[in-house]
């Protein structure tokens, strides 16, 4: 499937201030004031988002060792999964929601509930799993999943020729997410309590998520909301081959994907390097995924969404399959992969959003195309990590890192094979 063959719909909009008044305009504009604002509050929210999320390797390290010692990793991997699950997971009722008119509801909703789990983490105590759990795994992805999609949905109503370029920049707050609140949180704990180190960077994040609030943009088709179920709508999403195979392949990627963020941290000071310095390994890690996101995306607008992913998938798993033989066991060897996995990490993942606006043909349905892959690819994203956790576990005092990084490495290998069916 050629990347000059997918036609957009031209649409008539208005802003949600305007649905009832009747108020249209032609979008998309490919820039402006509103655009621009629209693309800066979609930054921020990615940043309180997934940036957070991609933080995660912070609390497995420290609840492995720490705070939940009487847990194997497989089950605080649960955490992070299920938080990743339920961000992505209820995708397929927002999107709909989306495409219905109800951003603005759900960008605030969400980020109550958002704001409101963080401070209620930092109030859990140790050895208490099930209080981790339902902040941080179910309280806090439940506000993301309002947050998440929305934010990546609406960059496709104001942009159509760098609508790659516009959300490439947009994911880079997930990248600097995932440098600064690693550190934030590793520093803080070492000058006062990990439970204040929460808090210091909720307020963060509610300060962030406000500003988003008051600064995006949005419009919507015709004049009037649409109804929130449409069945005839998901059969048209359901008969789409390319875009179901596309998905397909994207799920299994999803069972390995975040390996690198959830345990690198844990993996390098299992290796022997200095903690003060495998603390790092995360920020590392997503300022690589900065120009992963940036530069593939641009070139993506000129030479094609496909001619990207597919060179993005196939350099994880090699980086990937390269730990299988030979163990990193100093700094260099550390930030080297950091930066290269979190580069052609970041590249996939960007890209993604971007694939599926390619693949809609009728614009006022994006939001029930990204929240179907979104669903699909949680469900599988809820799986990975305790795979992989699992997998890690062995019957002696030690992690067997090879069957977990073996495992990560294939799950790379199906959806490059279905971007090549589908591409040639």
């Amino acid at each position: 499937m050629s990347d000059t063959n997918t036609n957009t719909t031209e649409r008539t909009v208005v802003s949600e201030g305007d649905v009832e008044k009747g108020a249209s305009r032609t979008s998309p504009t490919d820039g402006g004031k509103n655009a621009w604002m629209t693309v800066a509050g979609s930054w921020m929210i990615q940043f309180c988002t997934l940036g957070y999320i991609s933080a995660f390797g912070v609390y497995q390290d420290y609840y492995t060792r720490t705070f939940l010692s009487n847990k194997t990793p497989s089950d605080i991997s649960w955490i992070g999964s299920f938080q990743l699950f339920m961000q992505y997971a209820p995708g397929v009722f927002v999107g709909r929601a989306f495409d219905a008119g109800y951003f603005r509801s759900m960008i605030l909703i969400g980020t109550v509930i958002q704001v409101t789990s963080m401070f209620m983490l930092s109030l859990a105590r140790p050895g208490q799993y099930y209080q981790v759990f339902l902040a941080q795994a179910l309280g806090s992805g439940l506000g993301q999943s309002l947050l998440f999609l929305p934010s990546l949905s609406i960059i496709g109503h104001h942009f159509k020729t760098r609508r790659s370029t516009a959300t490439g920049i947009a994911v880079t707050g997930a990248s600097f997410g995932g440098i600064v609140w690693p550190i934030m949180l590793n520093e803080l704990s070492r000058v006062t309590s990990f439970d204040n180190a929460i808090r210091s960077t909720a307020a963060l994040a509610t300060v962030l998520l406000v500003c988003a609030n008051l600064g995006m943009r949005t419009a919507y088709q015709g004049s009037q909301r649409r109804p929130l179920f449409e069945i005839k709508v998901l059969t048209e999403v359901l008969k789409d081959t390319a875009f179901m195979v596309s998905i397909a392949g994207a799920c299994f990627v999803c069972l390995g994907l975040f390996f690198p963020y959830f345990y690198l941290q844990l993996y390098a000071i299992d290796k022997g390097i200095d903690p003060n310095l495998a603390f790092y390994a995360l920020a590392i890690l997503n300022a690589g995924s900065i120009l992963g996101r940036l530069l593939p995306n641009f070139f993506a607008d000129k030479i094609g969404i496909y001619n990207m992913l597919i060179p993005s998938l196939a350099f994880t798993s090699m980086l990937l399959f390269t730990l299988v033989g030979s163990d990193i066991t100093n700094v260099p060897a550390l930030v080297a992969f950091a930066c290269f996995y979190g580069f052609f990490s970041g590249s996939y993942y960007s890209l993604i959003p971007s694939l599926i606006c390619q693949l809609t043909t009728n614009m006022s349905d994006l939001g029930t195309r990204m929240g179907l892959a979104f669903t699909c690819v949680g469900v599988f994203m809820l799986c990975g990590s305790p795979l992989d956790g699992a997998l890690l576990h062995s019957n002696t005092a030690t992690y067997d890192w090879t069957r977990c990084i073996a495992f990560c490495g294939v799950s790379r290998n199906t959806e490059f094979s279905d971007l090549l069916l589908i591409e040639f």
